[in-house]
């Protein structure tokens, strides 16, 4: 161990329940990665993202996602796909994590990515 050595502090799970908007560039991801294991590794990068930005351990997929990032068959996943990202508290009393992320799928046009930054989303809840 090195003199003077502090380690970082891991990313705490941040308590308030959150929505966000992102755009996740899948083709960074994807190159190089073999023909018959894009899409399932397609999933595992959202739920990547969705423990980098909420920060959650619990990240789970809807089917809508699912579908879109398997619409073009395994080795054709989509270029770029919009997550909305929506952190929850879990109901369940013998649950592991007390928040989950729930990623969702926004439909845009094919070029409607230009200029979309990653947003939060005001819910009626809060």
């Amino acid at each position: 161990m090195v003199k003077g050595y502090q380690p970082k502090n891991k990313k705490e799970t941040r308590p308030e329940l959150l929505t966000i908007d992102t755009t996740i560039h899948m083709h960074k991801y994807m190159k190089g990665r073999t023909f018959k294991k894009r899409a399932p590794f397609a999933a595992k990068v959202v739920r990547k993202v969705a423990k980098q930005f909420m920060g959650t351990e619990d990240n789970r997929i809807e089917v809508r996602l699912n579908k879109a990032i398997w619409s073009k068959g395994i080795k054709g996943c989509p270029t770029r796909i919009r997550v909305r990202l929506e952190r929850k508290r879990n109901e369940d009393d013998d649950a592991k994590h007390e928040l989950y992320t729930v990623a969702s799928y926004i439909r845009l046009p094919r070029d409607g990515f230009k200029g979309l930054m990653t947003q939060r989303v005001s819910t009626d809840e809060e």
